[in-house]
């Protein structure tokens, strides 16, 4: 069998014409000269080398469609009936009602979030209203990459960024509803580093916290964006990005006038960083008035893993969020979204192990985040209980998002008096039909009926992710997250058995 997709895809819109399907290659089984080309080899004869990314970017997320062999399905949640840790024994005080989701991390800087999860970067779609729902919901949240590149006022002197009014706004969302939990973070990339957004983001707009970017699941490597013509390429290259070819070269220039210029493409360089060079921009940050510093980091190979995590010990890193294969919102090449990456749930393994070896050599690890395709609670649950104490948290990304958007188009219908036939036995109006804004009226007054629907979304959805949490909990009797560990898990097949008892990971032979 195959574990990959066919060559048909979400990402780009293309299909297999042929039920028969040639497992090892994807290809139709049955491939002839008369098919109009819906695949993707059609497409990219036509298109070529923009195929290596989604070319359904703009108002869609986009996530792995790997059926990987090993996931978190490969374990069920244990439960139990006697005893109640974390709470007094009693029937008044041991119910869900008194789980306590709340966590705590920070080295100088401490930070609370109601619960245990954050919301990782983003900066497209409805941002909004997921920056502003995740401050409702008590959580961290993070300013993705590259947000200057969406600012049409941004303005830029000597190569530097001296006015950047969307991450005002981005940020705006954030504190207009923030209750004393969780922090808007912005996470940099090399380019932004390079054109002084950090800088500028703390001394003019006040951010507290800086994301250093390894790389995410979705995009192990930096973007590389097709530009149309000469004048845009100038334009990126202004704006501090990489264009090749050189759009200033005279020869470049000659070939566009005479029509025998190659593409065009931006490029987003790649962090090169070593223990030196990175604990010195740490010390920078801090010194500019950063007071919590976050990593962003991938599935790479494990020895990498294990020098971030060495790293963020000694720089005394806040957060270090890990991103699994089987997730993604980004812009990011289709088969590395498919096909690179340790699994989540892998990947996981892997952190938590080096976590044990470095406490036993009395190293204090930071904060500890994982994501990757979570979605709902008993996902959350299960990344947690894998942990073993030392995940702090589980990043919910598309998920958040989706709830984000669909929350306001909803919204928007049910203002048009157009109420959706499946929520109808609700109610016609946003008060009766969103069942949740009681909660929200409770921390914020009435004033919460004139939320954006989009934000009381994220709410609404973390809220339920909040609640089932509680539930299974209980369920093992445990009424503080600090003591899930994996004797909350089941694993049901020989994938999970293995990697439970550290068989997974064989060694190679050479």
């Amino acid at each position: 069998m195959s574990y990959s997709p066919k060559l048909s895809s979400g990402f780009t819109f293309s299909k297999n014409r042929s039920t028969f399907i040639s497992p090892q290659s994807g290809m139709c089984s049955f491939c002839t000269q008369d098919c109009t080309g819906t695949c993707e080899i059609a497409q990219a004869a036509v298109l070529g080398a923009q195929t290596v990314y989604p070319t359904t970017t703009g108002t869609n997320q986009i996530a792995s469609e790997k059926d990987y062999p090993i996931d978190f399905s490969h374990f069920n949640i244990n439960g139990r009936v006697f005893g109640a840790l974390g709470a007094k024994e009693t029937q008044e005080e041991a119910n869900i009602f008194n789980v306590n989701l709340e966590r705590t991390y920070g080295t100088f800087n401490p930070v609370k979030i109601a619960m245990p999860v954050i919301l990782p970067a983003l900066i497209k779609l409805n941002w909004q209203d997921y920056f502003a729902g995740a401050a409702m919901a008590g959580v961290t949240c993070v300013i993705g990459e590259h947000g200057r590149n969406n600012d049409p006022n941004l303005r830029v002197e000597n190569g530097k960024v001296t006015d950047y009014p969307l991450l005002e706004k981005a940020l705006d969302c954030f504190r207009k509803y923030d209750r004393g939990y969780g922090q808007i973070v912005l996470q940099s990339n090399v380019d932004d580093d390079l054109m002084g957004v950090p800088k500028i983001a703390i001394e003019k707009y006040g951010v507290t916290a800086i994301e250093i970017k390894f790389g995410q699941a979705a995009k192990g490597t930096q973007p590389v964006i097709r530009v149309k013509n000469i004048e845009a390429a100038l334009k990126r290259q202004r704006l501090g990005d990489v264009v090749i070819p050189d759009p200033c070269d005279p020869v470049v220039q000659k070939a566009y006038e005479d029509r025998v210029c190659p593409n065009f493409y931006t490029y987003s360089r790649l962090p090169l960083w070593n223990e030196r060079s990175l604990i010195t921009h740490i010390t920078a940050l801090r010194d500019l008035g950063a007071k919590n510093i976050y990593f962003k980091m991938a599935g790479y190979d494990r020895k990498d893993i294990e020098r971030v995590l060495r790293i963020a010990c000694e720089a005394k890193v806040d957060m270090v969020t890990f991103d699994g294969a089987g997730g993604g919102s980004g812009y990011s090449p289709s088969k590395m979204m498919n096909e690179w990456s340790l699994p989540t749930v892998c990947l996981e393994d892997a952190v938590v192990r080096i976590c044990d070896q470095l406490r036993a050599e009395k190293f204090c690890p930071p904060a500890i985040i994982m994501t990757g395709g979570f979605a709902s609670e008993d996902q959350v649950f299960k990344g947690l209980a894998y942990g073993d104490g030392h995940v702090l948290g589980i990043g919910l990304c598309r998920a958040s998002m989706a709830a984000a958007m669909t929350g306001k188009t909803i919204g928007d219908q049910i203002k048009n008096k157009n109420v959706p036939e499946r929520f109808k036995p609700y109610g016609s109006t946003i008060e009766e039909i969103f069942c949740d804004l009681p909660d929200l009226r409770a921390l914020y007054g009435t004033v919460a009926n004139e939320f954006s629907t989009g934000a009381i979304g994220v709410f609404s959805y973390l809220n339920k992710i909040a609640f089932g949490l509680k539930h299974f909990a209980a369920l093992n009797r445990k009424f503080n997250l600090d003591l899930l560990d994996k004797t909350d898990l089941i694993p049901l097949t020989s994938e999970a058995r293995a990697l439970m008892a550290n068989e997974w990971f064989l060694p190679i032979e050479k």
